[in-house]
């Protein structure tokens, strides 16, 4: 550590302790420490909202290369409670660079640590689990260790967490299908609630014709119905989802009525809890733009994009009555290869289906683009007033994606102007 950088403590609430330098802002910071395995895209994983109150471990040994633009973000801030780095880049070099990540992280208010051994503390989070943790720099790690320590342990858990309603949109916003020959005329109307919404996902949905309406997370059913959607989303987001009483129960009345329904992450979950099944948490989760899943109906290998701390406690390899049993049949579409947990739900009696990961690709590989296109086929099968029951509104199980659905198609190089598409695959 240079004599000129301001001294850090990394501390978790084992007691072990890390000895760094200050990145970003000065200060103290508390959250429960998680390691991301992504080597680009840094700027879309500090703005994903499902990082809120956690502290991310880089396990890529070099941040900070290519800046910060103003293109990239996936909200309107950065959300991570703090940032832990091994080798942050002294100067950036990109053409598409306006600031320093240094720079950025301090304008914001969040505190960082550099030059610690990030590979051993991944060891450690692998091997005992995600753990509360602090960052403690400039006269805040001058404190005794006890009274660091004690201040790690003593916040909250993430287990009991309820999140989604503090990183939601404040008001309603519209984004409208992109221009690519619709004539004007949406291909079909989505709701679709923010939960800790990455901005990228709706910009798919409005690539492919949808008309997006991105809702606060307590919207209710009458609300929705009040925007006779084709289609109901649910985003993303940060949190145990044992405590979304609210979209649970919002969404059981979608379900009831036979709205198409699409959900990612945070939405997988709360769609397995409305189906009656449990959620528990993850020693610690998936995060990273490389993890491998697989699709069960096809036997096909995807490279996906995930944040996720929480899983659906659901059997693999069979098709079963859901808990709750008016829902009918239920599917485990997806799962892990890494360590077999629950990556997608499929629905088999009513129009509902949702997946773990991050099929918006930002940033990430663009395997799973083809559940965009899924989700419009169910739209198109409820407005051309098909009876939305089994396999004549769900595309057949046993269909493959091709290699249209799954590889970048012209729609989905929104970014292409400006580099992300090279950044993010």
């Amino acid at each position: 550590m240079s004599n000129t950088r301001t001294p850090a403590l990394l501390v978790f609430e084992d007691g072990t302790v890390y000895q760094g330098a200050s990145y970003g802002a000065e200060g103290t910071t508390l959250g429960e420490a998680v390691f991301a395995t992504g080597m680009t895209g840094y700027q879309e994983t500090l703005t994903d909202p499902s990082y809120a109150r956690q502290i991310v471990v880089q396990t890529a040994p070099h941040i900070g290369n290519t800046g910060v633009n103003d293109e990239d973000p996936e909200s309107r801030r950065i959300w991570v409670a703090g940032y832990v780095v091994r080798d942050a880049a002294r100067r950036p070099s990109n053409w598409r660079s306006v600031r320093s990540l240094d720079e950025e992280l301090a304008a914001q208010g969040v505190v960082g640590i550099q030059d610690v051994d990030t590979r051993a503390i991944t060891r450690r989070l692998r091997d005992h689990g995600s753990m509360k943790a602090g960052i403690f720099s400039g006269d805040d790690a001058e404190a005794p260790h006890s009274q660091l320590l004690e201040a790690v342990r003593s916040q909250p858990d993430m287990l009991g967490a309820r999140l989604a309603e503090e990183v939601t949109t404040e008001t309603p916003y519209t984004v409208e299908p992109a221009d690519h020959g619709w004539e004007g005329k949406p291909v079909g109307t989505v709701a679709a609630l923010d939960l800790g919404l990455k901005s990228m996902t709706p910009v798919r949905m409005a690539e492919r014709g949808l008309r997006v309406h991105v809702l606060p997370a307590q919207t209710t059913f009458a609300e929705i119905e009040e925007l006779n959607p084709d289609g109901v989303f649910l985003s993303n987001g940060p949190g145990d989802p044992a405590t979304a009483s609210t979209q649970i129960g919002m969404l059981r009345q979608v379900l009831d009525s036979r709205t198409p329904f699409f959900g990612i992450c945070f939405g997988n979950q709360i769609l397995g809890r409305a189906l009656g099944f449990s959620t528990y948490k993850l020693p610690f989760g998936h995060r990273g733009i490389n993890q491998p899943v697989m699709d069960h109906a096809t036997g096909k290998v995807e490279i996906t994009s995930q944040n996720h701390g929480f899983a659906v406690d659901a059997p693999v390899g069979e098709t079963l009555s859901a808990p709750e049993s008016r829902y009918g049949r239920v599917q485990v579409s997806h799962s892990s290869l890494n360590d077999g947990v629950v990556e997608g739900l499929r629905c088999l009696d009513i129009p509902a289906f949702s997946v773990q990961y991050h099929p918006e690709a930002a940033a990430g590989p663009h395997d799973s683009a083809y559940l965009f296109d899924r989700f419009v086929e169910l739209i198109q099968a409820h407005r051309a007033g098909r009876e939305a029951t089994g396999a004549q509104t769900l595309p057949p199980a046993d269909r493959r994606p091709s290699a249209e659905d799954t590889a970048p198609s012209a729609t989905d190089s929104t970014r292409s102007a400006t580099g992300g598409p090279e950044k993010n695959a």
